[in-house]
């Protein structure tokens, strides 16, 4: 009840509108705010910034004119949602006031404040905040590249490669094979989901398959939600799963798609009838080009509005940003989206930025009527973000809850779809 109380209090938002002029020849009112990416960040940051700044124009660039979200992509996989119940549109935002451009935004230009779209058109700011997602680093695995993600799909960036493809493979491996997964080193977005994504598939199987079973192969010790996520593992999948860590050599270092067959650092070979090859990660492309990011690929800002630290007037928000402890997840990417949109509008106003607080609230399913999940509330401390102390945690163990867990588990993942249809409907102007 606490995440979720947490989850309703963060999610509030006001409503106001007004018409969409031309873009070419919109003058803006109070200023001009940019956002570049209609995902979780971008999509976030338009709706709040057109309810509660409706003084200031607003531009959301979205290459696609729909948007299918990761999370709940994994429940795909187990056979319990199909990928048309997690995708959405943007006409909601553009009925609501914000201006929606459907193109690629090619480059940034920061001296003449100015996005360039693929087809040459040029998107004029005041200020511009950046969601840009994330890219794949093709090659970090010797061999895999886009081509070998045909043959052994990440399904990790929807634009990129839909879900589908995972799952249509998963349903037509024979019962028998071994599913096998590659799990890369921190950071990469959401934490939890390659371990939410072991558990749906091993529900599949389970149910489908059950003479099948899945190795995990993680170039980590440890992961989110460890405790929970082994837990539910022994107790609804014996037998089926699988997991080695780095100390169990578990860091793949080279894939082979044709023989289906990921290498690991002391020299396995691990055959998969199926292999999803999670690849580690960096900021997107667009970001990096405006130069925004820095030698680690991704993208450094400040902790109290989430300006670049590289380049004035852009904020950068979401999955691409240097925010630890903050994990990369959905809902931390709306939080960031709050407090650039309120910094932008402040600094626009000759104001300083309002103080900066933010959330995570993060749910993973891990079998039928069983959900987990993690909290945590985060502040700027200087030129860096702290965890606040006593802020957080995970859901409690099993033997915590004694004769209550089942039940406990059953209202967590009852949690878990009342936060996604809360923060969807958010998002997209859909309440």
């Amino acid at each position: 009840m606490h995440a979720t109380r947490r989850t309703l209090l963060a999610l509030g938002a006001g409503a106001a509108a007004f018409g969409t002029p031309r873009i070419g020849r919109a003058q803006a009112r109070a200023g001009r705010i940019v956002i570049i990416g209609g995902g979780f960040g971008g999509a976030s940051a338009a709706r709040f910034a057109r309810d509660r700044h409706p003084d200031l124009d607003i531009t959301l660039i979205e290459r696609g004119r729909t948007f299918t979200t990761c999370p709940y992509g994994n429940l795909v996989l187990a056979g319990r949602r199909n990928v048309e119940s997690i995708t959405f549109s943007y006409d909601r935002l553009a009925a609501r006031g914000v201006r929606v451009v459907h193109a690629e935004a090619q480059a940034v230009d920061p001296q003449a404040r100015q996005v360039r779209l693929a087809d040459g058109a040029a998107v004029p700011y005041d200020r511009l905040i950046v969601s840009p997602g994330i890219d794949l680093r093709w090659g970090a695995i010797e061999g895999y590249d886009q081509a070998a993600s045909e043959r052994m799909p990440h399904g990790w960036v929807p634009w990129l490669q839909p879900i589908t493809l995972l799952a249509s493979q998963l349903h037509e491996m024979p019962d028998g094979g071994t599913f096998v997964m590659a799990i890369p080193e921190n950071p990469f977005r959401c934490p939890p989901g390659p371990y939410e994504r072991m558990s749906m598939v091993a529900e599949y199987l389970k149910t489908h398959k059950p003479r099948s079973k899945l190795i995990a192969l993680d170039a980590k010790n440890g992961f989110s939600k460890q405790p929970l996520f082994q837990e539910a593992w022994e107790e609804l999948y014996p037998g089926i799963v699988e997991w080695r860590g780095a100390s169990s050599d578990g860091r793949v270092m080279r894939a082979d798609p044709g023989e289906m067959v990921l290498e690991t650092e002391f020299g396995e070979r691990v055959r998969g009838a199926v292999i999803n090859v999670i690849p580690p990660q960096m900021a997107a492309r667009i970001a990096r080009d405006a130069g925004l990011a820095n030698q680690s690929g991704w993208c450094p800002v400040r902790p109290a509005s989430f300006e670049s630290t590289l380049v004035p007037n852009i904020h950068v928000i979401g999955d691409a940003t240097i925010a630890a402890p903050m994990p990369k997840s959905g809902f931390v990417a709306s939080s960031h989206a709050k407090q650039a949109v309120a910094s932008a509008a402040a600094l626009l106003a000759g104001r300083e930025p309002p103080p900066a607080v933010y959330f995570n609230t993060c749910y993973s399913h891990v079998g039928p009527d069983y959900g987990i999940s993690i909290v945590g509330v985060f502040r700027p401390q200087g030129d860096r973000f702290v965890e606040v102390e006593g802020s957080g945690g995970i859901s409690p163990r099993n033997q915590a809850l004694g004769a209550n867990a089942r039940e406990h588990r059953r209202l967590e993942a009852h949690y878990a779809d009342g936060w996604y249809d809360s923060i969807t409907q958010e998002m997209f102007a859909l309440a």
